[in-house]
């Protein structure tokens, strides 16, 4: 029902974007967003956090100074913000308020990007630590962490130890570290490293390039993936100009393609099981008698949005492991850019000025 003028603020891991948003209410719903992406300099992101909220407070000003007649905030109202960006401030909650907005059927939202988390809609009465008031709705999101899990049932290898060990927050985020955009390219490093040690795949030196913390990261990887030419080419260009090896033979390039798909597919297969646990938990993993519930996921993030085998893979583990009936009610929905315009709906939500309805 919400209507009025709203901001957000997105914060991501390299950029943010602000957003201003024009809600018309049940009818008219999103009438028109204008957003503008913004990139964060290096020094910023190193830098005091007094620089950086300065420098995202300017870049905000600016965006608000672009304003048209037709959009200013009522007469004395004070503008209205939602700010989401990616810790316990939530962007995957913002990616869930995006989804449901669109889509009542929406029941979780999950990020597959730099890092991973993910937030679900829980029945307010499953919740035993909760001992506020419950709210109207009877529900209540749970913003999971995820990507902190950890478990025995969780095999770790040695490159998984080494790369945790060796990380600036060790023992933490486990999950992350072995499904994440930010460490498949770090892990698949570890292992042509290992086998370089011990299997000479290289020659009689270990490449002095190979060595290094994160030089090949998950793009490179993806690239050498997807390579289709018959001579695996984009590998040989890769390998030349981000770890100096040239004169590779096609098999060793396909051995390194088996490695790329190894770990790809282990971190699909890991994000598949970790979305079937909140189905499980919500019961929408099988399919009661005469029920035909929809539930609806929406997920963002770019390793899922550019690394297509990664996100073929998920989505087939996901319907391999729900089974052909389950999976008829279970939808996965790429949300563009949902957590901008969900935390610019959650302010919209949270108005300090709601409205009186006419008699």
């Amino acid at each position: 029902d919400e209507k009025g003028l709203f901001y957000a603020l997105d914060l991501g891991g390299t950029n943010f974007r602000v957003l201003r948003v024009h809600l018309g209410g049940k009818e008219s719903r999103v009438v028109k967003q204008e957003f503008e992406e913004v990139s964060i300099p290096a020094h910023l992101m190193t830098g005091s956090s007094d620089e950086l909220f300065d420098y995202i407070a300017s870049a905000l000003a600016k965006f608000v100074a672009t304003e048209s007649d037709s959009q200013h905030v009522s007469p004395g109202r004070q503008r209205e913000l939602g700010f989401t960006f990616s810790f316990p401030v939530n962007d995957t909650v913002g990616t869930l308020a995006g989804g449901r907005y669109n889509n009542p059927d929406v029941a979780a939202a999950v990020i597959l990007g730099t890092g991973t988390n993910a937030a679900y809609v829980e029945h307010a009465h499953a919740i035993p630590k909760w001992h506020g008031l419950l709210p109207k709705s009877g529900e209540m999101v749970i913003n999971m962490e995820w990507g902190n899990f950890r478990s025995s049932h969780l095999p770790l290898t040695e490159y998984d130890q080494a790369l945790d060990a060796g990380s600036l927050n060790p023992g933490e985020q486990i999950f992350e570290k072995m499904i994440s955009g930010m460490y498949l390219g770090e892990i698949v490093r570890r292992v042509l490293c290992k086998m370089a040690e011990e299997a000479a795949i290289f020659g009689d030196t270990v490449p002095p390039k190979l060595k290094i913390p994160f030089i090949l990261r998950t793009p490179h990887t993806s690239a050498m993936h997807h390579d289709t030419s018959p001579d695996l080419k984009v590998v040989a260009t890769k390998l030349k100009d981000i770890l100096e090896i040239s004169n590779t033979s096609l098999k060793l390039r396909k051995l390194i393609v088996e490695v790329c798909d190894i770990v790809a597919t282990r971190g699909a297969r890991l994000s598949a099981a970790g979305i079937v646990g909140i189905l499980k938990k919500l019961g929408r993993d099988t399919v009661k008698d005469g029920e035909k519930q929809k539930s609806v996921v929406a997920l963002d993030g770019g390793l899922y949005e550019h690394y297509t085998k990664f996100r073929t893979c998920m989505e087939n583990t996901l319907w391999e492991l729900l089974g052909e009936e389950a999976s008829e009610n279970i939808a996965v929905e790429h949300s563009m850019d949902g957590s901008g315009i969900g935390a610019a709906l959650l302010a919209a939500s949270h108005s300090q000025y709601i409205e009186v309805e006419e008699p």
